[in-house]
């Protein structure tokens, strides 16, 4: 087995994220980092135990390598890298959520007592938008991961210098300045109330759909 492989999960482990990040960069081609770690993953080990803790680590890292475009890393403990080449930090952060919610509804996967789910919160930058060195890098997505932390956990969040509106659609700037100012209002980050946005608009289709 490669020496840059975690044994437990199978997974590469911080030194191989090192050398890919440090090759892309060097080669000048977007990366977009996710950092991400399991909330109360600690509580998860004093309730059911170290065994039970590393099962839940295991199954997090197969959900992970679903997604062929994920490059996934376990850096220490409860602590993960997904890597995406050539992706913006759109693209990156839809990728993150839909990772999230599928973290969300594995219940049955983790197999915790009594039904206890498992959730991650994560924090997303890109080179060369966020940072343009890989030691930057990495810092930019701990800022964004501990941003998502303070405002909930099971959260996808942004470096905090970043302002979340998908370019992927047009947004008035009546439209943005509104939105930037119910989320001071609210004291949450406009990605969570994109969010919640997001969530309460495929329920209204799914009862359409569903008639």
């Amino acid at each position: 087995m490669s020496k840059h492989v975690d044994v437990m999960t199978g997974l590469q482990n911080r030194k191989a994220l090192e050398l890919f990040l440090t090759e892309r960069v060097e080669r000048e081609e977007p990366v977009s980092l996710a950092l991400l770690d399991v909330d109360h993953f600690m509580e998860i080990n004093v309730q059911h135990g170290n065994e039970v803790g590393d099962k839940v680590l295991q199954v997090l890292a197969g959900l992970m390598q679903a997604d062929a475009s994920f490059h996934v890393f376990r850096v220490s403990g409860d602590e993960f890298a997904v890597a995406l080449s050539d992706s913006s930090l759109e693209h990156a952060f839809l990728q993150m959520e839909k990772l999230r919610a599928r973290v969300e509804g594995a219940t049955e996967q983790f197999g915790l007592p009594e039904g206890q789910g498992v959730t991650i919160t994560i924090g997303v930058a890109q080179y060369p938008r966020d940072a343009k060195k890989v030691e930057a890098l990495n810092q930019a997505a701990s800022a964004a991961l501990m941003s998502a932390k303070e405002i909930g956990r099971n959260q996808v969040s942004l470096p905090p210098n970043e302002e979340m509106i998908m370019k992927s659609c047009y947004y008035p700037s009546t439209m943005t300045r509104k939105l930037k100012a119910l989320a001071e209002q609210l004291k949450k980050k406009e990605s969570a109330l994109l969010r919640e946005a997001l969530e309460d608009l495929l329920r209204k289709y799914d009862r359409a759909a569903a008639k």
